[in-house]
């Protein structure tokens, strides 16, 4: 299957697409200094979340979806050096808008989870 949304987003900061399926993608997300937070090498919670983002995006696959809402939580810190693996899965659809499950982890442990409400639009949110 071929990735069809968000083709010039920065994978060094948001992850690379690692599995894509129908309604489902993976992420994977290599954390770095860049993303560190502090002097005990806590990564930013944006990195995590624009990966969620990222993942919950590519399982939609749609060249103009977007985001309108989310709600998530953050259950385990991530430091850097950690990869983290998203894993986004479609839950339901209702005309252009579709809801998007989020779960976040480093090795097997959930460090996010979250639901992402997207809408995909007859042209580009710009236009």
């Amino acid at each position: 299957m071929q990735l069809n949304t968000h083709l010039n987003i920065d994978t060094s900061l948001c992850g690379k697409v690692v599995k894509l399926e129908d309604n489902y993608s993976e992420v994977l997300l290599h954390t770095t200094v860049h993303m560190c937070a502090d002097a005990q090498r806590l990564v930013h919670g944006g990195f995590v979340f624009g990966a969620a983002d990222y993942a919950a995006m590519s399982a939609v696959n749609d060249p103009y979806v977007v985001l309108g809402a989310s709600s998530c939580k953050f259950t385990a810190p991530v430091k850097v050096g950690d990869a983290v693996l998203c894993k986004a899965s479609v839950v339901s659809e209702k005309g252009k808008k579709k809801e998007v499950d989020v779960q976040a982890f480093v090795n097997a442990k959930l460090v996010f989870e979250g639901s992402f409400t997207t809408f995909v639009l007859d042209k580009h949110v710009l236009d």
